[in-house]
């Protein structure tokens, strides 16, 4: 290489700045499984509790979803969120899992 040359790198494609954002937060569910062990008052009170925003009303149309149907939706955020929600649910002794929405 003569001493006029400069190296040149490939070139290296990166997503949109956006796309990357959103890589970063892409949403995830919450997913609440249904159990038998559980009284479902104990399940309305733990996901209020758990999860920020969530009142009697919508606390108690997951339980029902998931007793009913035997998983319901929580909530849908990002990852670090998610396994936040997840753990508190878990914490009280309730099933939770979380998946990409």
């Amino acid at each position: 290489m003569s001493p006029t040359e400069v190296p040149t790198r490939p070139d290296i494609e990166t997503p949109p700045r956006e796309e990357r954002k959103e890589g970063l937060l892409r949403p995830w569910s919450v997913i609440l499984h249904n159990d038998d062990h559980n009284d479902m008052v104990y399940v309305v009170r733990c996901l209020m509790k758990s999860v920020p925003n969530i009142g009697p009303r919508r606390a108690t149309q997951i339980m029902f979803e998931a007793h009913n149907h035997g998983k319901a939706v929580v909530t849908t955020c990002p990852l670090e969120l998610a396994e936040l929600y997840r753990e508190r649910l878990e914490s009280f002794g309730l099933t939770a899992t979380i998946e990409k929405a």
